[in-house]
């Protein structure tokens, strides 16, 4: 079990517990009661730091080592998944996954960022971050669940879209831009949901949608802390005053209108629980999924361009009326 910073108390008791727990087995005595006390301290400890993360600690959830990602969410959502491969351009970015599954009977086009479960494996995704063949491989599979009807939903977890040279020859900034354009009329629902790290036009490429839906201990800005960091201050040691500043959390997004829900996270996070977490993603995609199946496909578009549309509200002043 892997304990962030933050979380060193409770791995102090852990630690009493599992010492607790071996004691008894080598001295053969019963230790139910001392273990359901320090299980009841464990739990009760839990709800005081989780329920008061700061916008920090919610950036080190996001990224927990063993946080469940998209492949996780789709094998324990759905079933039948058919992943479908490349742009038919350049090759298959493996950073995106994508394909065909049912939800309970419901076919679905899943589509989402894949960041890899060990070492190997997140060299082989490039740590989440798609190049431009990726975004168009999504919308590829967006144009195809367009054309036989199929509802889309998308499940964003990336640190950006990958800034090397070659992405920037072969058209990045055009491949995200063509998606974000494509994305707002599309004719069937589309649902997108921030199941980790939501950094800039990375996620926005795959994060256009009638539903906007951000899981508790994730978050979603123009910008990651670090970079904000980097910029103001010329170093990482500004990280969390960074991210309080970016309101980058689910609570944060969910005032300013940026998205349209909260997924809550089983106590301790969604890698505590991958599975119960899985659970009540699905309920969550079912009940809007069902939701945006009764509205009219031009009703809905609609509404998809007047809700990004109304974001970033601000107010002009006149000069005359400034005071001095």
């Amino acid at each position: 079990m892997v304990f962030l910073d933050f979380e060193k108390p409770i791995a102090d008791l852990y630690e009493e517990l599992e010492k607790l727990k071996q004691m008894g087995e080598k001295q053969k005595i019963d230790i139910t009661v001392p273990a359901a006390e320090l299980q009841e301290r464990i739990a009760n400890l839990k709800r005081d730091i989780y329920e008061n993360l700061n916008g920090w600690q919610k950036v080190q959830l996001s990224r927990h080592p063993d946080r469940p990602y998209s492949l996780f969410y789709i094998e324990n959502m759905a079933e039948n998944f058919v992943e479908l491969h490349g742009d038919r351009n350049v090759k298959d970015d493996k950073a995106i996954i994508g394909g065909f599954a049912t939800l309970e009977g419901q076919t679905v086009m899943f589509i989402g960022h894949q960041k890899g479960i060990n070492t190997k494996m997140r060299q082989y995704r490039n740590f989440g971050m798609a190049n431009p063949e990726g975004y168009r491989k999504a919308l590829r599979l967006m144009k195809l669940a367009e054309k036989f009807n199929i509802p889309v939903v998308t499940l964003i977890d990336t640190p950006g879209a990958y800034p090397g040279l070659e992405a920037e020859e072969r058209g990045q900034a055009e491949a995200i831009a063509r998606n974000l354009f494509e994305m707002t009329l599309l004719k069937v629902p589309v649902i997108c949901v921030i199941i980790g790290e939501g950094a800039s036009g990375g996620a926005l490429g795959i994060g256009i949608g009638d539903r906007v839906f951000m899981l508790e201990n994730t978050w979603y800005s123009v910008i990651s802390p670090e970079s904000c960091s980097s910029i103001l201050w010329r170093s990482w040691d500004f990280k969390e005053t960074a991210a309080e500043a970016l309101k980058l959390t689910a609570a944060d997004n969910f005032k300013n209108k940026i998205i349209d829900g909260i997924v809550k996270e089983p106590l301790g996070g969604a890698h505590s629980d991958p599975e119960e977490m899985a659970k009540l993603l699905k309920k969550h995609l079912k009940k809007h999924l069902k939701e945006l199946a009764g509205i009219d496909p031009e009703v809905r578009i609609q509404q998809r361009i007047e809700k990004f549309d109304e974001m970033g509200v601000f107010e002009e002043l006149n000069a005359g009326s400034a005071k001095a």
